[in-house]
């Protein structure tokens, strides 16, 4: 299992190397809403201090035998290009399909 907050950082680093890939193709395409849907199991640690955490459960057999603390949660990003100036530019991106991308 990985944190949520680990897959969606993930998620940043493949979609700028993407992009960065894309720069001197001649065919690119415009990033709009990125849809992402995951098991999620929500844990939290006791004392005073404590904090919640959302962890990614794989697809396999643990989620099926954790289903009665596993919640499915879809999340809608949308990434922007922000300069250092505070302008935002359209983002376009390349790169291989993977297996299974939609």
């Amino acid at each position: 299992m990985i944190e949520l907050a680990e897959m969606i950082r993930e998620l940043r680093h493949e979609l700028n190397a993407a992009l960065a890939d894309g720069s001197a193709a001649p065919v690119r395409f415009e990033l709009e809403a990125v849809e992402i849907e995951a098991t999620v199991m929500v844990g939290r640690k006791a004392g005073a201090g404590g904090k919640v955490r959302f962890w990614v459960v794989e697809a396999g057999g643990d989620a099926q035998v954790e289903s009665s603390r596993t919640h499915r949660i879809s999340l809608t990003l949308h990434p922007r290009l922000v300069a250092p100036d505070g302008t935002r530019r359209t983002l376009l991106i390349s790169g291989d399909e993977a297996d299974a991308e939609r």
